[in-house]
């Protein structure tokens, strides 16, 4: 399977799955155990960070580059030289976007886009996919905005998969999988809205 559809992505998340590709582009689904969260009402900047937030150095935006956003976050990194983000993945994320589920933070610098993140919304979950940054600090800055628009819109489960150093510095935990599921089964009949909010900037 190197194709995925809109409908087929949520039909993974509300179920607890998530694609990945191999480098040939062949998707398979994924459900580790244990899960990694980030409790949305835990987060706290980074110290470093606050400087950064109080100049207000990137204007941030959401939903105007969604596609670019994902090309970026799918380019070879120094660290990672192949990527999990195949062009089919790509085209399916970009029609779960027309349709309303899935979204970027974008950060800008002289009207260039430096930084970014996106993910998909189900309900009162956002699962976190990728993110990327061109300029130090833009995507630390677009994360701090996700959670603001999480927290304003009510949103109660931020989900980011697999624990590692880049998601662990943010707060994130793990969880058993049954934990996780119960978590989601709720989240995803809970109400939220993925909208621009008066951001904290520090």
């Amino acid at each position: 399977m190197k194709a995925v559809s809109g409908e087929d992505l949520i039909y993974g998340y509300v179920h607890g799955v998530f694609p990945m590709a191999e480098k040939d582009g062949t998707l398979y689904w994924y459900s580790p155990d244990p899960r990694a969260i980030i409790p949305i009402e835990t987060y706290r900047e980074g110290r470093s960070l606050r400087p950064v937030l109080r100049k207000r150095t990137f204007e941030v935006g959401i939903d105007h580059n969604f596609e670019r956003v994902m090309r970026y976050c799918a380019a070879p990194r120094e660290n990672e030289p192949e990527t999990w983000i195949s062009e089919g993945l790509i085209a399916g994320y970009t029609e779960l976007h027309k349709m309303g589920h899935a979204h970027s933070v974008e950060c800008y610098l002289d009207g260039e886009l430096v930084g970014g993140l996106y993910g998909v919304a189900i309900g009162a979950a956002f699962f976190g996919e990728s993110m990327f940054h061109l300029v130090s600090n833009a995507s630390k800055v677009a994360f701090h905005y996700l959670i603001q628009i999480l927290r304003g819109g009510g949103y109660t489960l931020l989900d980011t998969q697999f624990i590692n150093p880049n998601v662990a510095r943010y707060g994130a935990i793990e969880i058993p999988r049954e934990e996780y599921l119960a978590k989601l089964r709720r989240a995803i009949t809970e109400p939220a809205k993925f909208t621009n909010v008066m951001v904290d900037l520090g």
